[in-house]
């Protein structure tokens, strides 16, 4: 590997994540960002079309954003979050309580999405303990889905989807289900609920879009279904919106598009348009009231080192301040219609298993990959950040992309696929 002396010395010292290091391609050194644009060490300039792992909504380095973390860091970059509060994480939290739907207005920060996942999972089980029911320890998950790569979180995910396949046996069982698609699906569903639910705290879901899972799509109906299900057999119902919030799917947060309001929900991701770590589980107020009692025990007992991090916050409130004032959602409409228009040629390639949009997310599914460092080469030699995984070559462009900018992504997709196409054998 050749390039800048930061770059040669500490890859010497580095693990990189879902890398299997002796393979992997070496890493690009990126040196700066800004917009829709990686530059890397040389110069060369990428075209993003993932926004860091679907963080960065606004683009890189908006001014607000920057001006803000600037401030906060000449008055407070952080205190602690145990007996003292700070201006930004109180006003972030005042202001998600007021943009969620329904009673959702109890904010627990934390610094990453996993282990927002897993304070969600501690609060749906609390609650029950709190309330004298011991026995309600088991979640409901669905195939497909993916919640984090912690020990709790990933005993959530879906089983048999090769990034935790290892660790089974070592993780606590929960109950797997199909997501309720259709009747049969949703009487299975109802049909656990009513056999196991005194040991069933929670339904734990990723809303319209399960993300890691391959980008699997379904219909708010299916969340109105989950919803039904959980109130009549009594369990909470946990909506996991880290990817889909923040207008991903088309509006503010997944949920609205079912109408539902969900007993506790975790976000993070484009919290703080993707310049700072930060999470949030929000719980409702019945939730939030389990707590309270004369019995220290029933307190929950978990606070992150660097919870509500004054900078971290800052960021997501001038985050928010950009979703009020700019037209956001009116560009993932535009982002939408303008992917499943360039992206539909994408189905005559005789690989091409689906091409799909929703909001800002566009996904053509392929029947494999038969090289994958060299589809990632190939893309990148079109002048574009895209990072396949499994069978899915996917954009989550930032909302302030430029309709060339956009172009230029699915340009370089439809390209490179049609380049590298297999034989048209086992099509589906």
């Amino acid at each position: 590997m050749c390039g800048p002396d930061w770059l040669e010395q500490g890859m010497k010292h580095v693990w990189l994540p879902y890398s299997q290091m002796r393979t992997a391609l070496p890493p690009l050194p990126a040196a700066s960002t800004r917009g829709c644009t990686i530059t890397l060490a040389d110069g060369t300039e990428l075209v993003d079309g993932i926004a860091s792992w679907w963080t960065a909504c606004h683009g890189y380095n908006h001014p607000h954003i920057r001006a803000a973390v600037a401030a906060q860091l000449e008055r407070m970059p952080h205190v602690m979050f145990g007996g003292l509060v700070n201006e930004p994480a109180l006003t972030l939290a005042t202001r998600l309580a007021s943009m969620l739907p329904g009673d959702l207005d109890r904010v627990f920060f934390t610094d990453s999405g996993s282990v927002a996942v897993e304070v969600a999972m501690k609060m749906a089980i609390q609650y029950w303990l709190n309330r004298g029911q011991a026995g309600r320890t088991r979640l409901v998950a669905f195939r497909g889905g993916y919640h984090g790569d912690t020990m709790a979180t990933m005993a959530v995910c879906d089983p048999e989807e090769g990034m935790h396949s290892l660790y089974q046996g070592a993780l606590p069982e929960h109950f797997i289900a199909d997501l309720p698609v259709d009747d049969a699906r949703a009487q299975a569903l109802d049909t656990l609920l009513g056999q196991s639910g005194e040991r069933i705290a929670a339904i734990i879901v990723e809303p319209l879009v399960q993300g890691a899972g391959g980008m699997l799509f379904h219909p708010p109906d299916v969340l109105r279904r989950l919803r039904a299900l959980a109130d009549r057999h009594g369990v909470l119902l946990i909506l996991d919106e880290i990817f889909t919030g923040f207008g991903r799917t088309g509006t503010m947060f997944a949920c609205e598009q079912a109408g539902i309001v969900p007993d506790i929900i975790t976000l993070s991701k484009a919290l703080t348009g993707g310049t700072m770590a930060l999470a949030a589980t929000v719980a409702r107020q019945h939730v939030f009231e389990a707590f309270l009692s004369d019995n220290p025990l029933h307190a929950l007992m978990h606070g992150p080192t660097f919870m509500a991090n004054a900078l971290a916050c800052a960021s997501a409130n001038a985050s928010l301040d950009l979703f009020a004032r700019e037209p956001r959602l009116e560009q993932v409409g535009r982002i939408a219609e303008q992917m499943r228009a360039e992206l539909d040629s994408c189905r005559d390639l005789p690989h091409v298993v689906d091409v799909r949009v929703m909001g800002a997310i566009g996904v053509v599914e392929l029947e494999r990959v038969a090289d994958m460092n060299a589809l990632k080469s190939a893309l990148i030699a079109q002048g574009v950040w895209v990072r396949p995984f499994r069978n899915i070559v996917y954009l989550t462009p930032a909302f302030t992309i430029t309709p060339a900018e956009l172009t230029r992504l699915t340009t370089a997709i439809h390209t490179v696929l049609s380049q590298s196409a297999p034989d048209p054998v086992h099509r589906r």
